[in-house]
């Protein structure tokens, strides 16, 4: 094997993959609908929402509009390259919000937290999830 087998997914790739994931998620579209979608396998879409496979420009022109969005969607969260030679963004709190959407649960609660019309609510069950993280800790 050489030493390209052995290599992570570009930063890069891994982004876009993330973001194409979230969007997907968002919407409730199956890996199997949007495959199908673009005459792909599920497999593939797996792939380019792991970062393994890398996304052409004229694939990604298709899931942006398969997802109902802005080619510049899959590119949010990072530098901006001509100002930091490409550096992906390295901002914390973003990439908290990123781990929290990739999750079913996270993704649920998202939609449903701002459902909660009264402010002491919201605040109880964030009391709640920080008690229960520290005792996780």
């Amino acid at each position: 094997m050489s030493d390209a087998d052995y290599r992570s997914p570009n930063p890069i790739d891994l982004h876009v993959g993330a973001r194409i994931r979230t969007r997907r998620k968002i919407l409730g579209v199956s890996q199997e609908k949007l495959a199908e979608a673009l005459g792909l396998t599920f497999q593939q879409v797996q792939k380019y929402e792991r970062g393994a496979n890398r996304v052409s420009a004229s694939k990604l022109y298709e899931i942006a509009a398969a997802l109902q969005t802005q080619i510049v969607y899959f590119f949010e969260g990072l530098a901006d390259p001509a100002l930091s030679r490409g550096a992906v963004a390295e901002n914390g709190a973003e990439q908290c919000v990123q781990d929290f959407l990739m999750t079913p649960e996270g993704l649920e609660l998202a939609g449903l937290f701002p459902k909660l019309r009264r402010g002491a609510v919201r605040r109880r069950i964030l009391e709640l999830v920080r008690s229960m993280a520290e005792d996780d800790a």
